[in-house]
């Protein structure tokens, strides 16, 4: 039977919210030079992560999965952060794809739209400047 000592308290943060809180077993991801597994009793530990799967074993002995678009995780004792701006959660790694194509996609078109703006903005504001120029 494992002791209170023998799991992680996972906490994951988004910019709005705290998507998960979770005592694990077990912790796997990917950070920018490779993949690695983080145990309770291991040192603690700071990693940027990289797109990808993470995967858990929760202290009832359950895997679940969370998607991320990048982030970082923290290790401190018995605690462990994850701080990313998108995630998404399941146990099913085929719906899981399914979701996280979805509203990846969502946030990219997201993103396209806030650029054009920006670039509407930018050019608006230049021709403000020139007209300003001219009038002087």
């Amino acid at each position: 039977m494992n002791t209170p000592t023998s799991v992680m308290h996972l906490k994951v943060v988004l910019p709005t919210k705290i998507l998960m809180k979770l005592d694990v077993l077990k912790l796997n991801a990917e950070a920018e030079n490779g993949m690695f597994c983080l145990l309770p009793r291991h040192l603690d530990f700071v990693a940027t992560l990289v797109p990808s799967l993470i995967s858990l074993i929760t202290f009832e002995d359950e895997e679940k999965f969370l998607a991320i678009d990048q982030g970082i995780l923290v290790k401190q004792g018995d605690q462990v952060t994850v701080a990313t701006p998108h995630a998404v959660q399941g146990v099913d790694l085929g719906m899981l794809k399914q979701t996280v194509e979805q509203q990846f996609r969502l946030i990219d078109e997201r993103e396209k739209i806030a650029r054009s703006v920006l670039a509407k903005l930018e050019v608006s504001t230049i021709r403000g400047f020139i007209k300003l120029g001219e009038s002087i």
